[in-house]
């Protein structure tokens, strides 16, 4: 697929996407929402990006929809869906699950208002960095809508339900300081730092986490989310710990580590999962 709303750019085995349409502060549209599933696609396959961040070209993140369909923006039985392949379906969701399953860790650069689907997109990310120019709004109560990308799942596991319930109650747009002391994000950084900071974090990634180790934890975390007991996680950690300690990459660390040099990991995610991978029941929309 060639890009027109997003770019995609890999460097030094860390790949950047970039919301693409800055006059319209990359407000998302189904091109957009496609585009990044292949993206995400693209680099779950390519065992050189080992880390990836996502950011907005120009002033802003993602304003959230596209409303330059007006009033009826939301209203499906007004649009033309006939060339969209999941016509039911919120595109904001398919976004936000198809993150949830990737392979590779996944950094937010909050580089500007991020609101609607600007704000819920991040939800699954890994590790979400911010601009003091950064404004973020769960504004769905004030635009006579619900909450959508699955956020109602991911924002209070993210920072717990009653801050949860305050943003999306009240829909106000609140400054990148109060996103970070709830825990949202990370850290914030002035507007030339953003980047950066967040390829400092993916080269620590890149330098010494082997793949195949971060792609198991990575899901090992947000799928251990639901589970009803610690029980479910130490049976999921005593077949990895098995399966991978056999591997390359188990005696690589080691070695690395005794020998007091950089590791050079060699087992990837595209054909070294191992046959329990994975372990959940995959959910489907009907």
């Amino acid at each position: 697929m060639s890009y027109t709303q997003i770019l995609y750019d890999v460097q030094d085995r860390i790949l950047t996407i970039t919301l693409n349409r800055p006059e319209k502060l990359n407000a998302f549209t189904r091109v957009m929402r496609d585009e990044l599933i292949d993206a995400f696609d693209k680099a779950d396959a390519d065992d050189d990006v080992r880390a990836i961040i996502i950011t907005g070209a120009g002033r802003g993140f993602c304003a959230g929809a596209d409303l330059s369909a007006g009033a009826e923006t939301f209203n499906y039985s007004k649009r033309d869906l006939s060339q969209d392949t999941h016509p039911d379906r919120d595109g904001g969701g398919l976004v936000t699950l198809r993150i949830f399953d990737l392979n590779k860790p996944i950094i937010a650069a909050v580089n500007g208002p991020a609101v609607g689907i600007g704000s819920t997109m991040l939800l699954p990310m890994d590790i979400r960095l911010a601009s003091t120019e950064a404004r973020i709004g769960f504004v769905f109560t004030r635009r006579g809508v619900v909450m959508e990308a699955a956020s109602s799942w991911f924002l209070p596991r993210v920072v717990g339900i009653n801050q949860a319930m305050d943003w999306v109650m009240s829909g106000r747009v609140f400054p990148a300081q109060e996103a970070l002391e709830a825990g949202l994000i990370k850290s914030v950084h002035a507007p030339a730092d953003l980047l950066p900071a967040a390829r400092r974090i993916a080269e620590e990634i890149r330098d010494n986490a082997a793949p195949l180790s971060v792609a198991l934890c990575r899901q090992m975390m947000w799928k251990m989310l639901t589970a009803d007991h610690p029980m479910e996680a130490h049976k999921l950690d005593s077949k990895g710990i098995r399966t991978l300690g056999k591997t390359a990459d188990a005696r690589e660390g080691i070695t690395a580590f005794l020998e007091k040099r950089p590791p050079r990991f060699s087992n990837k995610p595209s054909t070294d999962l191992p046959a329990f991978y994975p372990w959940w029941q995959p959910r489907s929309f009907s």
